[in-house]
């Protein structure tokens, strides 16, 4: 069955309008400095309330200038439009093996959550629904999808990998790059209708597709009873796992408070002055390897080391929700002496560094249909946001 297609009317790029996805910041005012160096990034467009002419508004009160910018965009030649092509993309980087990967529509009706849920496509993380909400509003206001839920072929990936190298090797001069903040370049080449598209589709639709990153835009899809959403799939060997760790502003205990009741839980809480950790490692002013206590009538997800994060050092010790504004969650994007340089600021006052989970594990959660702790898994390289548009309502 295939359950990935062709974009019916893809708007590409022309160049200069590639930005990070808008949940890849721990900060931001650091979207209102990209937006100010480069109006063109489409970050402008999704995080129009974070632009410099925002001036305070809230993002549903500037949803149409956001959908300004996208009409003012294809008007100024900044994005082509191309009917029925899926659009090969490659990433590079000195000392990297290239990352593989081609933007196409995937039928949304095919994601499941749980598994009694049928459905190929599967979701793996908690939410915040608030977000996801914004991403609904937005999708209506613009009349586009911008970002791609990036999505893991587990079936066929050896194969897929193959198919994407060779199609990019043989497709000439890219119709655009882009240079993201990493220094990785990202190509990407329209593909129209024949053999190659055809068996890029088939292998893309040859088995369980996971959700390594946007699962926010995935579950917008479904609320927003969208027949498609816009996907890059790839492969497991075109990605890795990176840290992805926490920063509280606002302590309700002192640190050694929370150091206590971290003991009192049964955890055994260690100076350390390496911050690469091989589980938990909390900062305020010191240093602290943390191996969380277990429950063992738990299952194995319940006891990562992010859900054992969320469970005994935010709500139990701290009594913080998940979603609550004291907590910032930061990608492996951002090093841990970015976040120990915070709590030296004083910008925040806990830095929780968390090691990162494996792909291979990654993969074998989501198999068993089982549901990945919020937040715990930053995969790099990141596809770009505004390199290829959907256009909505032409399927």
């Amino acid at each position: 069955m295939t359950i990935v297609h062709p974009i019916a009317r893809a708007w590409i790029t022309t160049g200069g309008t590639g930005a990070q996805n808008y949940d890849e910041f721990a900060d931001d005012n650091e979207i209102t400095a990209i937006i100010a160096d480069n109006p063109r990034s489409a970050l402008a467009i999704e995080m129009p309330h974070r632009a410099p002419s925002a001036s305070g508004a809230s993002f549903l009160d500037s949803l149409g200038a956001a959908a300004q910018r996208l009409a003012d965009a294809k008007d100024d030649g900044s994005y082509t439009p191309a009917d029925g092509v899926v659009v090969l993309y490659r990433i590079t980087a000195p000392g990297e093996e290239p990352a593989y990967g081609m933007f196409a529509t995937v039928d949304t009706d095919q994601i499941s959550t749980s598994a009694d849920e049928p459905g190929l496509v599967i979701r793996n993380e908690d939410v915040f629904i608030e977000k996801v909400r914004e991403r609904v509003a937005l999708a209506e206001a613009v009349g586009h999808l911008l970002s791609p839920v990036l999505l893991l072929q587990t079936g066929r990936g050896a194969e897929l990998q193959a198919a994407l190298a060779a199609a990019c090797d043989a497709a000439g001069a890219p119709a655009a790059t882009d240079l993201d903040q990493a220094g990785r370049t990202h190509a990407i080449w329209p593909l129209g209708p024949g053999a190659t598209q055809d068996n890029l589709l088939a292998l893309a639709s040859g088995g369980d597709l996971v959700v390594a990153d946007g699962n926010h835009r995935s579950l917008a899809a479904q609320l927003g009873k969208l027949p498609r959403f816009l996907a890059v799939i790839t492969t497991p060997a075109s990605v890795a796992i990176q840290p992805y760790n926490r920063l509280v502003s606002e302590l309700t205990v002192t640190p050694a408070s929370l150091l206590d009741a971290l003991r009192s839980a049964g955890a055994s809480v260690t100076p350390v002055s390496d911050l690469n950790p091989t589980s938990v490692i909390v900062y305020a002013a010191a240093a602290y390897a943390v191996e969380l206590p277990h429950d063992p009538n738990a299952g194995p997800v319940d006891n990562l080391d992010h859900a054992l994060v969320e469970r005994v050092i935010l709500r139990d010790a701290l009594g913080l929700e998940p979603g609550d504004k004291r907590i910032t969650y930061v990608g492996g994007d951002y090093p841990a002496s970015w976040l120990v340089g915070e709590v030296n600021a004083g910008r925040a006052e806990l830095a929780i560094l968390i090691a990162p989970v494996t792909v291979d594990d990654f993969v074998a959660v989501n198999l068993a249909r089982a549901k990945m702790p919020r937040k715990s898994t930053w995969f790099t390289p990141k596809a770009r946001g505004g390199l290829v548009l959907a256009e909505l309502g032409t399927h």
